[in-house]
């Protein structure tokens, strides 16, 4: 089941990138620099952004440490569950970093983000923090979810992220209600539903996409297309793998999901064009270096030379290194002592949330059902529960 020499060659473009010839002044001051993206991007019904990026050496570090801080974060996660203080389903987001930071660098946290169960790093972007994220995992008091939900059932309302879903495509319907709901309170912010490219043919998102598209909602569909519905290749699953056109009368741009800058670029773009036209899709063509998810070793139906290959090429991580020594805005070890002290960071978590105590029981059925109709007492006193039920 590899994939063909076309196929790998596809996903192996190699690191190219123009760069002004500004330097860097101080990682505390924002030196206006200009980045082409890697690749150019490819549209749908609506004329591309620029390839040209503003960035700034600031931003560049920050992309740098809060990407290297999520990798170091999936990869301790994939050793929790092995030591199974990890339980139920855990689906790691390495080599996917770039989409996560490169949104949140081009929207507020009044806009929206939902997503499927791949949601660690999204949860770390929205300002989540490392704390909230391991005692979640381990099912833990203080975790974002209070312990209840698990890998799959990240949350911040107050950041504007609605969570991590488990049903497959059943959180893009929930995106296009976040969406009227910001253009009937007459906001100026924009909704991104976030799904995979096994996600892609689902009924469901069809049907929500219609609706945004008659009531041009805010709406954002991304479609983070990691080659990979669980062990199925794309072309296997999809009679039309270009998800980017998908939504035919909606516009698209695919998008160069290794790319922090590109990713940057086009979620301002598709932003900017939401809250003017209504709806577009983004495809962002990444990739996962773990399984789908830790069930899964992510090699019987890929080969090791594929996975690595991505790697050594098109990994976010090492483009944003290479960027940052290129403008001379860091040393190799300057940028070596900050994967020092995200180690460190993510340790020191770890440690602090495996202490964390586990949720009460009495909080089980709290945020599940409505309060007034006696489901609240379930787990405290039975003969009351049955008394308040018809």
């Amino acid at each position: 089941m590899a994939l063909s020499t076309r196929r790998i060659a596809s996903l192996l473009n190699p690191f190219s990138v123009a760069v002004s010839s500004i330097r860097h002044l101080s990682t505390d001051s924002a030196a206006a620099i200009t980045v082409e993206t890697n690749l150019p991007f490819s549209a749908h019904n609506v004329d591309p952004p620029p390839r040209t990026v503003e960035t700034t050496d600031k931003e560049l570090m920050g992309f740098f440490r809060d990407m290297a801080l999520m990798r170091r974060m999936e990869i301790a996660s994939d050793s929790l569950y092995k030591a199974k203080l990890i339980r139920g389903f855990c689906h790691l987001y390495d080599g996917q970093e770039a989409v996560a930071v490169g949104m949140e660098s081009a929207i507020t946290r009044k806009d929206c983000i939902i997503t499927a169960y791949r949601d660690h790093c999204i949860y770390l972007a929205r300002g989540g923090t490392l704390l909230g994220a391991f005692s979640e995992l381990m099912g833990r008091k203080n975790g974002c979810s209070k312990g209840k939900g698990g890998s799959m059932h990240f949350y911040k309302k107050d950041s504007g992220f609605y969570g991590g879903h488990g049903i497959v495509g059943a959180q893009v319907p929930l995106g296009i209600g976040l969406a009227f709901a910001q253009k009937y309170s007459k906001e100026d912010y924009v909704s991104f539903s976030l799904y995979g490219d096994g996600a892609a043919n689902q009924g469901q998102l069809f049907e929500a996409l219609n609706m945004a598209a008659l009531w041009d909602l805010p709406a954002i569909l991304v479609c983070e297309n990691n080659h990979y519905g669980m062990g199925t290749a794309e072309w296997r699953a999809a009679k039309s793998p270009a998800y980017y056109k998908r939504g035919d009368y909606v516009p698209g741009l695919k998008v160069d999901g290794m790319d922090v800058l590109a990713v940057k670029q086009a979620c301002k773009f598709a932003k900017d064009h939401a809250l003017k036209n209504g709806p577009i899709i983004l495809e962002m063509d990444t990739y996962r270096y773990h399984g789908h998810s830790m069930s899964d070793p992510g090699s019987t139906y890929r080969t090791r030379d594929e996975i690595s290959g991505v790697r050594q090429e098109r990994d976010p991580v090492e483009r944003v290194r290479k960027l940052i020594l290129s403008h001379d805005l860091a040393t190799e070890k300057e940028l070596k002592d900050i994967e020092k002290e995200v180690r460190k960071e993510v340790d020191e978590a770890i440690t602090k949330a495996k202490e964390s105590p586990m949720p009460d029981a009495s909080e089980l059925f709290t945020n599940v059902y409505v309060k007034g109709f006696g489901t609240e007492a379930f787990g405290a006193d039975r003969k009351e529960v049955r008394a308040t039920l018809p």
